[in-house]
């Protein structure tokens, strides 16, 4: 079918900055959403409506006039949600009403972000998209991505709309001001700071933004390839978070010590994607080996100081 309008929500993100962008320039009409407005592009700034997605008055108010929603919002720090477990609440609700609002107005396509985290820690390393349990829930973050599936599925079963679960891992790049690992392991080693990895053995799969959202826009461009199923978009390779500290400090040249401690309540210790369904259903093949996104990573950062000072401040 002809698909030419999408709905993003979480338009100002990481993630939903640079897809708007892909969508914008592959000639989708793409409607933005999200509770603040974007501070790095103007052109996804003037797609994006500032809505609480919590609030259903205000989903409903949405623009309807859309083929597709990439619901890419969430509460997303796992540390921080196990300390306030009501933001994981808000997961479910911000979910359940853009599944409504797809219901209620007839959107037939929908995109569900999910996380590598509702794999949990069960013993093995490399996961494809059927290593799945409930038993191995290691948070509240966790859940709200195991219902958010369990939810999709059941509006595509009762309420027929086509859906896809699109399983992400520790993407990082541009656009980043938050104090995950990645960009806060670089304003520490900029700033002459010490780092601290939470697990010595702790071993993850790091997506670079650009492929992340490559696959992303694989999906949209190929929906009814993946209509139904789950994929993992990830990078296929796994760092330890060890790797990852020295990495940034080598590159930016830092005098500084790595601490480590033991791994943090909530949290995955090992994981790395299995991508072979994505690649044979949509062609996704990441382009940027881990160096190669980490250095591009650093380079952006080196040009947006600002980002890194507020990454201490938080």
């Amino acid at each position: 079918m002809s698909r030419n309008s999408v709905l993003v929500t979480g338009s100002s993100g990481t993630v939903g900055t640079e897809l708007v962008l892909r969508l914008l320039d592959s000639g989708y009409d793409v409607h933005g959403v999200d509770v603040t407005e974007n501070r790095w592009s103007d052109r996804v700034d003037d797609v994006t409506e500032l809505v609480d997605l919590r609030d259903e008055d205000e989903v409903m108010d949405l623009e309807t006039d859309v083929d597709m929603v990439v619901h890419l919002s969430a509460n997303a720090r796992v540390h921080q949600l196990v300390r306030n477990p009501e933001r994981a609440r808000d997961n479910f609700d911000m979910t359940f009403n853009m599944l409504e609002f797809a219901r209620r107005n007839g959107v037939q396509d929908f995109v569900f972000s999910s996380s590598r985290e509702v794999y949990g820690n069960n013993g093995k390393l490399i996961y494809d998209e059927e290593d799945t349990y409930t038993d191995s829930c290691e948070s509240p973050y966790t859940a709200s991505k195991i219902g958010g599936e369990a939810m999709v599925k059941a509006y595509e079963k009762c309420y027929g709309i086509n859906t896809s679960l699109l399983r992400f891992s520790n993407v990082y790049g541009r656009y980043d001001n938050s104090n995950r690992v990645v960009p806060l392991f670089i304003a520490q080693a900029v700033d002459g700071r010490d780092l601290t990895v939470y697990g010595a053995d702790k071993v993850l799969d790091f997506t670079y933004i650009d492929d992340c959202v490559s696959g992303i826009a694989d999906v949209v461009d190929s929906f009814e390839k993946v209509q139904g199923t789950t994929l993992n978009i990830a990078s296929g390779e796994g760092t330890s978070l060890l790797e990852l500290a020295r990495t940034v400090v080598n590159a930016v040249g830092a005098n500084v010590d790595v601490h480590v401690e033991p791994n943090r309540t909530g949290e995955v210790s090992r994981y790395i994607a299995d991508i072979s369904r994505a690649n044979k259903l949509v062609g996704y093949s990441p382009k940027y080996s881990f160096a190669e996104g980490i250095d591009e990573t650093i380079e952006w950062y080196l040009d947006h100081q600002e980002v890194l000072d507020a990454i201490l401040d938080n």
